[in-house]
């Protein structure tokens, strides 16, 4: 068993290349039709492979509750929205490498299928306790679960996977079968890292250059802007307003919070399995609670956790119950399973500090008002009129860059940065919770993506303008410099006659250079081109021209790369795989016809109302 697990863990790299969604995905594969269906519901059409919408939406709810699981909690629309576009990219890629394990005619047995799944577990799998043994993975147990057929649905599914995953294997084994590092190769890189050099180093840039020597005109303005559009290309933005509904918990949810972590803590020290069984029903913290409150082993001034929960661990013996643990997050009951020196294995239960009672009722009471009066409309006016009308502020949000998220001091806003681009300026939003406030934004104005006009830029294009001209003439002063140096005994001795600056730079690598040169192979090339002693002429690098001397050279050992040859092949392999992977994905998305009726057929309603 442990030998055909070593065999296929070649299978690893490809697999995660291939970088599966969801499970339903592949249902979804059998639902797709060919080029002959015409039905207005094709969300997607893949080089002439419809997708449905029921087939879509079905592998997209999967993918949602998958996100979901992972994060423990709610998805805000931005969450949503990439998601959608990695389910969208996601089968784009099965339809395109399908096409392309039928066009070579690559195939699968069952006898493939059955290797592959007990030597190649799902990576979901290796976290369900049932196949674990000490918190380990426990292939035993796994191999066993398949032998038994107890649950033939999970294993028509598991079959289904592995027919679609297997072919796209063998393709990606087949197209990155031929490659192979030669020793040339190899011992040339190793020198890149290990050959160093140390330098000396006469930089002349354009500070040297007066602004008043290289004022450009407008005509010098125009020809800039006009040659370098790309530059000046930005997204879609948008200048919002937006009042809030603070709602912070007070004394009142504090102690409400307390007096619930109190109660739990008189059931959950009744026994292990009774703090197990708690934390799954009760914890906030979904992430350790579906383990039980596991949070594995913590050192005692483990880094990055709460100091008031480790304070509050550090009183606690193993078995033991704390009394409620006040920290950042709200009151925890801890316990100390086991210890192990400095660390120990805690569990937990979070009970937050929310909103409650009248509190509560009074807050919501205010967002509903906000609601009725301002939210989701036409007349943005209206906003400054109920945040008159209730007492609140109308304040100015940062710019917002489309696909960046709204971002108010420390706290992400969700959904804003999603609902902005959907709506025009006046337009207000519906109104979104956020972590300490509710809110309704405006949108006060909107740029469309697209080249920025000249007025909007001309500083930066006078900038660039003026460095073109300073470039010319610091070139020419560099060349006057090198004729002036030649005589000189050293570049140092020269330098100094002149009052250059000289910077002695090394030992560095050809694949580690000084801060200063990381930007300009030109010279890291010359420098490792000179003899001990021997100077260079002008080098025009991308930012500079130089004038340099060697200071000394060192080589790598051929001894020492021979002993690490082979592991160094294989680390350059596994990186030579992933980019030709990367590149045959790349072409055949790049050939590949993909219609996508997304905006189509999800538009949003208008859920304007009148004022």
């Amino acid at each position: 068993m442990m030998r055909t697990m070593r065999e296929n863990t070649k299978w690893v790299f490809y697999i995660l290349a291939i970088a599966f969604i969801g499970w339903l995905v592949f249902d979804v594969a059998a639902g797709m039709t060919g080029s002959g269906s015409s039905g207005s519901d094709v969300v997607l059409r893949i080089d002439g492979q419809a997708i449905h919408l029921p087939q879509y939406q079905a592998a997209l709810q999967a993918a949602m509750e998958r996100a979901r699981e992972q994060t423990g909690g709610n998805l805000t629309r931005e969450d949503e929205k990439q998601v959608e576009n990695q389910l969208v990219e996601q089968l784009t890629r099965d339809v395109l490498l399908e096409h392309e394990t039928r066009r070579l005619g690559i195939t699968v047995t069952d006898q493939e299928i059955q290797d592959a799944a007990q030597s190649s577990p799902p990576p979901e799998v290796y976290s369900v306790p049932e196949f674990q043994t000490n918190g380990q993975f426990d292939a035993n147990k796994w191999r066993r679960f398949l032998q038994s057929g107890s649950n033939p649905e999970f294993l028509v599914q598991l079959e289904a996977r592995y027919r679609q995953q297997i072919p796209q294997v063998k393709l990606l084994q087949y197209i990155t079968s031929d490659l192979y590092v030669s020793d040339a190769k190899l011992w040339r890189v190793y020198r890149d890292q290990h050959d160093s050099a140390s330098i000396a180093l006469v930089a002349i840039g354009p500070e040297q250059i007066p602004d008043s020597e290289a004022a450009p005109s407008q005509q010098d303005l125009a020809r800039y802007y006009q040659a370098h559009q790309t530059e000046f290309q930005r997204p879609a933005a948008a200048w919002l307003s937006f009042v809030a509904v603070p709602r912070r918990p007070d004394h009142t949810d504090s102690a409400a919070a307390l007096a619930r972590v109190t109660a739990l803590r008189a059931e959950a020290a009744a026994s292990r399995d009774r703090f197990e069984e708690v934390a799954r029903r009760e914890s906030s913290d979904t992430g350790s609670g579906r383990q039980g409150g596991d949070l594995g082993w913590i050192n005692r001034t483990q880094p990055g956790f709460d100091t008031l929960f480790l304070a509050g661990l550090r009183r606690l013996g193993v078995g033991q119950v704390s009394p409620p643990v006040r920290s950042s997050f709200g009151y925890h009951l801890i316990r100390v399973d086991s210890a192990r020196g400095d660390s120990v294995r805690v569990r937990h239960i979070l009970v937050p500090i929310e909103l409650t009672g009248a509190h509560r009722d009074s807050v919501e009471a205010r967002a509903d008002s906000l609601d009725r009066y301002a939210a989701e409309r036409d007349s943005g006016w209206l906003l400054d009129s109920a945040a008159a009308r209730f007492g609140l502020r109308v304040a100015q949000a940062p710019r917002l860059v489309e696909g960046d998220r709204m971002v108010l001091g420390q706290y992400v806003i969700p959904d804003v940065s999603v609902w902005a681009f959907e709506r025009g300026p006046g337009q207000t939003s519906p109104v979104i919770e956020g972590e300490v406030a509710f809110y309704v934004f405006r949108v006060d104005s909107a740029n469309p993506e697209g080249v920025a006009p000249l007025d909007q830029v001309r500083e930066q294009v006078v900038h660039q303008a003026r460095l073109d001209k300073k470039t010319a003439l610091w070139s020419a002063r560099a060349q006057q410099l090198a004729d002036q140096l030649r005589t000189a005994p050293s570049l140092e001795a020269g330098a100094a006659v002149l009052g250059l600056r000289v910077d002695r730079v090394g030992p560095f690598s050809r694949l580690r250079p000084p801060p200063m040169l990381q930007l300009e192979p030109k010279v890291i090339g010359a420098a490792f081109g000179l003899r001990p002693g021997q100077r260079s002429g002008v080098i025009q690098g991308e930012h500079r021209a130089y004038i340099m001397e060697s200071l000394g050279r060192s080589f790598a050992d051929s001894a020492r790369w021979l002993a690490q040859r082979d592991a160094q092949r294989e680390s350059m392999l596994e990186t030579v795989r992933q980019a030709r992977v990367e590149q045959y994905l790349a072409a055949l998305r790049k050939q590949a016809k993909v219609v996508d009726r997304r905006k189509e057929m999800f538009r949003p309603l208008d859920t304007t109302a009148g004022s």
